[in-house]
């Protein structure tokens, strides 16, 4: 077991059955839009940091079956969750399970040929650090993959100063627990500044509007009005919003995924590349 470091993140939304839901209905809504492009050859070496529950490590599986994948999270719980998600949901599949930290990795330098982590720099209070953590288990020449969201991008109609209210709660606490809710447009300067080069940003947006009541279930209430909720106890306890003014702006998200209502977010997606050869190091922006 690989003890914490002081980078270590606080994981602001916790590790309740909830959230273990969450993550899964988040990924499978998200899986056509998120993993698009991700594609490792059969026999590569394939890191996927921070892999929670499995949500997402199912989806590797199917996109690059004949991958070599090995999957690290901080949590036990968690990664006991992941056995049982990628047993049911892929069948004799296999993915080598690590507890680990991030920040202190198990591996030899250069042990992996891609490493892919997904909705995890947000929660590190210096992703640059982590990052670089990452390089370092990374072949040069190696890929790095990196999916985070941005919840400034949130737009929403009809429009609630109650709802903006309560997603602003949710970005406080996060920053007051370390992290970052509004990192996905911070990607290109964080990855050079790790050093990583050739790198590419694509946001990845979901739109939805009466047209499309699948995203309206999974992405609207299923994984971004449900993630908002699941910090309720704690934006109360903090004083941020009254009892009231918070059911009231839940109420006003749910209601941007019924009749007439629309609602838009930006997730960002970059991939990046090991230098073959020493780079020096960038300020992070």
């Amino acid at each position: 077991m690989t003890t914490t470091t002081p980078e270590s993140p606080r994981y602001v939304h916790g590790y309740s059955p909830y959230e273990s839901r969450r993550l899964g209905d988040q990924a499978d809504s998200l899986a056509g839009l998120l993993h698009a492009g991700t594609v490792y050859p059969p026999g590569s070496r394939v890191l996927e940091a921070g892999c929670g529950v499995g949500a997402q490590t199912t989806h590797l599986v199917a996109g690059s079956p004949g991958a070599r994948i090995t999957a690290v999270d901080i949590s036990p719980d968690s990664l006991a969750q992941a056995r049982v998600r990628l047993a049911a949901e892929a069948p004799g599949a296999e993915v080598e399970w690590h507890e680990a930290d991030l920040h202190a990795l198990p591996f030899e330098d250069g042990a992996f040929d891609h490493v892919f982590v997904c909705f995890v720099l947000e929660h590190l209070p210096d992703p640059v650090a982590g990052l670089r953590a990452l390089r370092r288990v990374l072949r040069p020449g190696g890929t790095l993959t990196v999916i985070e969201g941005d919840h400034g991008t949130a737009v929403f109609h009809p429009e609630s100063a109650y709802a903006r209210a309560a997603v602003d709660a949710l970005v406080r606490l996060q920053a007051g627990a370390g992290g970052n809710a509004l990192l996905g447009r911070r990607l290109h300067p964080l990855l050079t500044a790790a050093g990583l080069t050739d790198v590419t940003v694509t946001p990845r947006e979901v739109y939805v509007d009466d047209s499309r009541p699948d995203l309206a279930q999974g992405v609207i209430l299923d994984t971004f009005t449900a993630m908002v909720e699941g910090v309720r106890d704690e934006a109360l306890a903090a004083g941020m919003m009254t009892a009231e003014d918070w059911e009231r702006g839940v109420a006003d998200l749910r209601r941007t995924g019924e009749g007439g209502g629309t609602f838009h977010y930006a997730f960002f997606k970059a991939v990046a590349v090991s230098p073959v050869s020493p780079v020096s190091p960038v300020s992070p922006s």
